[in-house]
């Protein structure tokens, strides 16, 4: 088994979830945080590295569950 298959065996689904509704979406209201630096980035208005900050900090849930579904539908290299 591949590190990257370790590593993300070792990730529990229950916790990437609740980052992913709470950090990635934080602060709720008036839009949350993660869509609003999603559009500056289409806008190119993305220029500040606070901007970039957010976008990684919020985004980073997202990424960390998309690379869990990939990790779990991608056949394990036997080794």
């Amino acid at each position: 088994m591949t590190t990257f298959h370790r590593w993300m065996d070792k990730l529990p689904w229950g916790l990437l979830i609740v980052a992913a509704l709470t950090l990635g979406l934080s602060p709720f209201f008036p839009e949350p945080h993660l869509w609003e630096k999603l559009k500056m980035l289409v806008a190119g208005d993305l220029v500040k590295p606070i901007d970039w900050f957010d976008l990684v900090l919020h985004g980073t849930p997202y990424v960390l569950l998309l690379l869990k579904l990939l990790a779990q539908l991608l056949p394990k290299p036997k080794v």
